[in-house]
């Protein structure tokens, strides 16, 4: 054999090697690929937004950082859809909802009974919704005309049309995603026609968590096999991290948990479930990453979006819809009607300028010796700029007080008023979580209260005094509150029995807008009309057992 022909034979053979070993290389990356894919991670994303309460645009959001009170741009639903795409582009394994308390709390809002948004909603691309307590507050029949009108699956569990026990909307839904089983529940307060005013709920029963939740856990977790199962619940902070260690949360992953407006920025760990609440008003998304391995979670992150309008620029179509959705109310809604050089704001437990301002309206027009507020959480910060006072529109009075009721008058005994301020007391700071009602003291004028949170329920209060006077037990005094259509005749703001009631023919909007055409601007502060030591002048929510800090 000649030399050419030895070096083809030659060449020939170590092409056959390599070729063989290629194949065998191949064939073990094939194998390995096919182990990796069996043992693949799934990596699944949850978006939470919750108590937007109406908010369409940007605005002014408290902050509490350094021991200050800061103010920042956040919010607006054109911004949440772009975070909301950008977030599905990283991930298309990304779940959407909401927790409740979407349709009230603006003027646009109440002006259109909730009904600018389904247009709206449709197309942020929400995966699920769940009613929250406030969405009750334009009667059953809107409200279901409302939430059907999203063509986005709406569940909650406990919620029933009257008398016939029939659900008024599925009481879970199941999603499935590259053979991930999710499971989410719906859940809303049982306390809705006591918390809220009780003609709203008219037509509606609710259940409370004693009433078919266990078994229906066990149903989407044994029956329907899924393998993570979600509460979505509306009924606050305390009871929510309460639940989280009842044995009735022993199958559930996560609480999704809604209403008391909290910033959790990491889950709370209960013993059976993890509880998150991602703020209000649409300034925060909740971020939720669960990694999935053979359908058990092996991985998670958390975080709580900020929703920063130089961050997320406003997406074009929704812009358009809110603009369309506001044009019939907004020449209305956009008048200023005073002015404040002072930041006007909510969010403390016990005194806020805000209600002071509001409640020295009522007082200053009924000419009362206590005027009352209920206490609400909702109201955008109205905040001045440069040294110039800042403008209060109508739309701002609709963010302070979410409801326009007319304004009720009466008499009531020291001892009444005192008995129910210790009520209202253990509403916001019992230190049993199942106790607490709403966490934000009713807020007054008038009337001056030093109390400890810290003591047992009827014990709270140090000293009351009423004109600068101390306040008498067998003594009457004039009282007003704003009528909650469905209460007794002679029910103040929870308060029974009271004397001589009157219903005045103006509403509360209207004592506040004359109040600030004739003071304006006005200049509200803290004058500790409301003052308990331990929690200082500023206090924010505390969640019994934990180290939650809102901020």
């Amino acid at each position: 054999m000649n030399f050419k022909k030895r070096i083809k034979k030659i060449s020939l053979l170590f092409s056959g090697i390599i070729a063989i070993g290629l194949f065998a290389s191949c064939q073990d990356a094939k194998k390995q690929g096919q182990g990796n894919n069996k043992d693949k991670t799934t990596k699944i994303t949850i978006l939470q937004t919750a108590d937007i309460h109406g908010q369409l645009d940007a605005h002014p959001e408290l902050f509490w950082e350094d021991e200050e009170i800061v103010f920042k741009e956040r919010g607006g639903l054109a911004h949440i859809k772009t975070l909301f795409d950008k977030e599905r582009a990283e991930n298309p394994n990304t779940i959407i909802f909401d927790g409740g308390d979407l349709i009230q709390g603006s003027g646009y809002a109440a002006l259109s009974e909730g009904k600018i948004f389904p247009d709206i909603i449709k197309h942020m691309d929400y995966d699920l919704i769940v009613p929250g307590n406030w969405e009750v507050v334009y009667g059953k029949k809107i409200m279901m005309d409302v939430l059907q009108g999203f063509e986005t699956p709406v569940i909650v569990q406990n919620m029933f049309h009257e008398k016939v026990k029939k659900e008024l909307f599925p009481p879970y839904w199941i999603k499935e995603i590259e053979g991930v089983k999710l499971g989410f529940i719906g859940i809303n307060d049982p306390d809705v026609p006591v918390r809220q005013n009780p003609i709203f709920s008219k037509g509606i029963d609710f259940s409370g968590l004693e009433d078919g939740v266990k078994e229906l856990i066990q149903k989407v977790k044994k029956e329907k096999k899924v393998d993570a199962l979600f509460l979505v619940t509306h009924f606050g902070i305390f009871k929510q991290v309460e639940l989280a260690s009842n044995p009735i949360a022993k199958d559930v992953d996560y609480i999704f948990g809604n209403d008391t407006h909290e910033r959790v920025r990491q889950p709370i760990e209960g013993k059976y479930a993890k509880v998150t609440e991602p703020g209000a008003f649409g300034s925060f998304v909740g971020k939720l990453n669960l990694y999935f391995k053979d359908g058990e979670i092996v991985d998670e992150e958390y975080e709580l979006i900020e929703v920063d309008p130089k961050k997320y620029p406003a997406d074009p179509e929704i812009a358009k819809l809110v603009k369309e959705a506001k044009a019939p109310y907004k020449e209305h809604l956009e008048t200023v009607v005073g002015y404040t050089t002072t930041p006007l704001y909510r969010y403390l437990t016990a005194e806020n300028p805000m209600d002071n301002m509001i409640t020295d309206a009522a007082r200053w027009k009924t000419g009362v010796d206590i005027s009352i507020s209920n206490g609400f959480r909702f109201g955008n910060p109205i905040v001045p700029e440069n040294g110039k006072p800042a403008p209060i529109t109508r739309a701002n009075l609709w963010n302070l007080l979410p409801v326009n009721e007319k304004i009720k008058t009466g008499r009531a005994s020291g001892k009444q008023i005192k008995d129910w301020l210790e009520n209202e007391m253990h509403n916001a700071f019992a230190q049993n979580p199942t106790e607490r009602f709403g966490g934000w003291l009713v807020r007054f004028s008038g009337m001056e209260v030093d109390f400890n949170s810290q003591n047992e329920k009827g014990e709270r209060i140090q000293s009351v005094t009423v004109n600068g006077e101390k306040m008498q037990e067998d003594e009457y005094y004039t009282i007003s509150a704003c009528v909650r259509p469905g209460d007794p005749i002679d029910n103040l703001c929870r308060m029974p029995n009271v004397k001589d009631v009157e219903v005045k023919d103006y509403t509360i909007h209207e004592v506040v807008e004359e109040y600030l055409q004739k003071k304006s601007p006005v200049s509200p502060g803290l004058d500790g009309r409301s003052y308990c030591k331990f929690l200082g002048e500023k206090s924010f929510s505390t969640v019994p057992g934990t180290n939650y800090e809102f901020h």
